[in-house]
């Protein structure tokens, strides 16, 4: 069992195919369900001003999730006979979920197809532009751009009532890897030292932190490169109006600092296990992050068969992708 999504008004706890979703909630409360404990979140102050919502790693086109390269070996899940492709089936529970909240914007972190064929990005069009319109903000991921592809490239700067997202274009053509560059950062800098709101940076690659599985400092690092990571937590020492980082890419849920504090942030994909979106509720005294496993039947029925993905390479997928409840559900607090 799962303790999935808690936010200040909603508990959310699969097990298995089943879905035990507690609605209209109080803050800082405790319910009993399934023997355990659960408190509600504390809600920030003041009032809600928008709502928004992300996804990252959608990957039309794949066909065969947990494949490494040619590697035979996985397990690697593909669609049963007369199962439609997963990546539609996953994209399209996320859209309709994600309508229900009523966003004022959907922003996509990269990742959009499997290999940036033109179908692909079709496939990608015709399930998001055709839901949500102008709302849609999209950035480019390696996946998109292995050809040198420039669809989806280049920064937006995208206001709503009370907060800004940066959307930062990390990818490098041809890699996996991503970079900030120093041009960016200056833009970002320019920005920032004229807004009066507070500003969330988000980007495909996730950013290169000292410390733990991070110690080692290299120029193959699978995210950002550390010194564009640097400079991303040097300009958070100075900006204060930043407020977080939040990136795709990784396929994982994980909270990690810079060393001015602010959060940076890894959110999971969509694709496979858990199969989640990230909602943001923007209030006047912060910004709650609340991830929501993606729980039409199809999309459940897909994500349960990927919990033990790579588990052929000893990798327990699905401790790594789940992350704790505090990394998906947590208060990005104003600085």
């Amino acid at each position: 069992m799962d303790i999935t999504t808690v936010a200040d008004d909603l508990i959310v706890v699969h097990d298995g195919l089943e879905v035990i979703r507690l609605e209209h909630l109080e803050p800082s409360t405790t319910h009993h369900v399934r023997g355990h404990d659960i408190t509600t979140r504390a809600r920030p102050a003041g009032a809600l001003l928008c709502r928004f919502a992300t996804v990252n790693d959608v990957h039309f086109g794949e066909t065969e999730c947990g494949k490494i390269d040619n590697d035979p070996n996985g397990p690697i899940q593909r669609p049963l006979h007369g199962e439609a492709s997963y990546p539609d089936t996953m994209n399209q529970g996320a859209v309709a979920e994600i309508a229900t909240i009523d966003p004022t914007v959907v922003i996509v972190k990269g990742d959009l197809t499997n290999a940036g064929r033109p179908e692909e990005f079709a496939a990608f069009e015709a399930c998001y532009r055709t839901a949500f319109d102008d709302k849609l903000h999209v950035v480019r991921g390696n996946h998109d751009a292995y050809e040198g592809q420039h669809e989806y490239a280049g920064d937006r700067w995208i206001e709503m009532p009370g907060v800004v997202v940066a959307l930062i274009d990390t990818t490098i053509a041809r890699h996996t890897t991503g970079t900030i560059t120093d041009e960016q950062i200056d833009w970002l800098d320019d920005h920032l030292a004229n807004t009066d709101r507070p500003v969330i940076v988000m980007g495909h690659h996730q950013q290169w932190i000292p410390g733990g599985d991070m110690s080692h400092r290299g120029e193959d690092y699978f995210g950002l490169h550390p010194d564009a990571s640097d400079a991303l937590d040097e300009l958070f020492a100075r900006r204060t109006k930043a407020l977080a980082y939040t990136a795709g890419h990784t396929h994982r849920h994980r909270v990690r600092h810079m060393s001015c504090g602010a959060p940076s942030i890894e959110i999971g994909c969509v694709k496979d296990f858990p199969g989640t979106w990230a909602e943001y509720r923007v209030y006047e005294g912060g910004i709650d992050q609340v991830v929501h496993r993606i729980s039409t039947p199809d999309a459940l029925s897909w994500s349960e068969r990927c919990r033990h993905l790579y588990s052929d390479f000893a990798v327990d997928y699905e401790s790594y992708a789940l992350g704790t409840l505090e990394d998906r559900c947590c208060t990005i607090p104003l600085r």
